[in-house]
């Protein structure tokens, strides 16, 4: 019987990078195969079932609610690079060939 259900309800996610040993990331991969789940789900779920029982840590999180998880970095394009992208939206169409016919024409 697997100790990870399968998903039962959404959750808001958030992306997290991280390294594992290869010997993790193959039963990790496996383990998902055998519940049919993703990955995510998986890493997920073991973080909610295995630390829900590491009873000093609930009492230490109790005592220490706020946000641990480091702040969010959105990257937004550098204002020159907007700037050139909507200069070169709104110019009109140029094809190949035309920048060669002006030439020509002079």
């Amino acid at each position: 019987m697997p100790v990870i259900k399968p998903r039962t309800r959404g959750k808001h996610l958030v992306e997290h990078r991280t390294r594992l040993d290869r010997d993790n990331h193959e039963t990790l991969y496996a383990y998902a195969a055998f519940v049919e789940e993703e990955p995510d789900y998986v890493i997920n779920q073991l973080v909610e079932t295995v630390l829900a029982k590491d009873k000093e840590f609930l009492s230490w999180r109790a005592a220490h609610p706020h946000s641990h998880a480091p702040h969010r970095v959105v990257k937004t394009q550098h204002s020159s690079r907007v700037a050139f992208a909507r200069r070169r939206s709104s110019s009109p169409a140029v094809s190949p060939d035309s920048s060669v016919r002006a030439l020509s024409d002079r």
